[in-house]
């Protein structure tokens, strides 16, 4: 019967039909009159021994004859083509929602903290960087060279600015249409997915940003987020011609989580994971968060002056599975933001000079210091330890947090595309 279907179009046809018909049928039976039902099951039956017998002749007979008995004796739908297409749909948006919550699960990387594995959100300038309890003049050298940084961006025009856009990099370009002052930063306004347009309002006329690009992770609500970054507020005075912002935003990476795996085998470590917050020592208990698994349940860890994580006294090096990237620094040279730097505990924080607000480090205070993690509960950290708010700040995450592994960049279209970057 199998094979008879894949070598005849009339057998596929006839499936087809048989099918739809019963399914009208039986959507119908409990309103229909019995000698109704009885016609179209009589011709059902009948279109099922012709299959079965396999003649092409008497196939396309008793498949017209089905057809015919249908609409004789079942009630038409009214606006039957709507009708299809929203139950196509429906079964679309069934297939998908499955798909998100048993396999694969979209999710954007917000922050630095997993760079340069996986990249989060980024802009040019960006003043929301400037750590506002440094000494007043080293605040004001920062606000200089956030402001040259602006001063120097270059907005390239046609198939310059398209490569640009496929690599996640976009631009902000806002000049004052009058004199005024400015009133006011709206939220930005669009669907779930996307934000359509962000309304400043300059001297009364309202100036639009169209499709604004994620600004990243701020110390202050969404709302501000460009204000923040572009060293702006209200009150201040602009004239008719001003740059009111100028700013490139690289998008941070976008990929498919894989939440299939850990059903069937724990996590394991080094494996760059996905959880929740809620139920942790982290203040925001609303987010997913990302970064590489590294202390497992009951396990003694401990943070070296050499920048090696120690578990149960035994030290993780580039040789261990999944830290080749991580360990592979070279020793003599100090850590750096965004770079492969391997673990900091905080004395190695302060003697680099890595401010403190960026790396607390209260459970590694110094490499004595040994930490046991409990039972059901991992330990996680960034993979940019220079700027990283992880188990090092936080503590433990619960087991039942996690949601899943990374499993493969699906934009932009660099060269972490791909599953490169999740399988370091």
């Amino acid at each position: 019967m199998i094979l008879r279907w894949f070598l005849s179009k009339s057998v596929r046809e006839a499936y087809t039909v048989h099918k739809h018909y019963r399914r009208l049928l039986a959507t119908q039976s409990d309103i229909l009159p019995l000698p109704n039902i009885g016609a179209v099951e009589l011709k059902l039956r009948e279109l099922r021994a012709a299959i079965a017998e396999g003649h092409k002749g008497r196939i396309n007979i008793k498949a017209e004859e089905l057809q015919f008995a249908a609409e004789k004796n079942l009630r038409p739908y009214p606006h039957a083509a709507w009708r299809e297409n929203v139950e196509v749909l429906l079964v679309a948006l069934a297939v998908a929602m499955a798909i998100r919550t048993f396999f694969l699960q979209p999710f954007k990387i917000p922050t630095g903290s997993m760079q340069p594995t996986l990249f989060g959100v980024t802009s040019t300038p960006n003043f929301a960087t400037i750590d506002g309890r440094l000494e007043r003049a080293k605040i004001q050298a920062l606000i200089d060279a956030q402001a040259n940084q602006r001063d120097a961006i270059q907005i390239p025009t046609g198939w310059a600015r398209i490569k640009d856009w496929f690599a996640g990099t976009s631009y902000i370009r806002l000049v004052a249409q009058n004199d005024g002052e400015l009133e006011a930063v709206n939220s930005p306004v669009g669907v779930k997915i996307i934000d359509l347009k962000q309304t400043l309002i300059i001297g009364g006329v309202p100036h639009t940003i169209w499709f604004p690009p994620d600004y990243g992770d701020v110390p202050l609500p969404y709302r501000a987020g460009l204000r923040v970054h572009s060293e702006f507020g209200n009150g201040q005075y602009f004239h008719k011609g001003d740059e009111i912002v100028k700013m490139r935003c690289s998008a941070g990476d976008h990929l498919f989580v894989d939440r299939l795996t850990y059903n069937f085998r724990k996590p394991e470590r080094g494996e760059t994971i996905v959880f929740a917050t809620a139920g942790t020592a982290i203040r925001d208990q609303d987010q997913f968060y990302i970064k590489r698994l590294t202390v497992l349940p009951n396990e003694r860890v401990s943070i070296g002056n050499d920048r090696h994580m120690r578990i149960n006294g035994q030290r993780l090096d580039a040789s261990t599975p999944h830290f080749a990237n991580v360990y592979g620094f070279n020793p003599n040279t100090p850590p750096a933001e965004s770079q492969y730097s391997g673990h900091l505990n905080a004395d190695v924080s302060e003697q680099y000079g890595i401010p403190a607000g960026r790396n607390l480090s209260y459970l590694f205070p110094d490499e004595t210091t040994i930490f046991t993690n409990g039972p059901d509960a991992y330990m996680v950290f960034g993979d940019n330890t220079c700027n990283s708010s992880d188990s090092r700040v936080w503590g433990t995450l619960p087991a039942k947090n996690v949601i899943g592994k990374a499993a493969f960049v699906y934009w932009p279209i660099t060269w972490r595309f791909g599953i490169g970057s999740t399988l370091n």
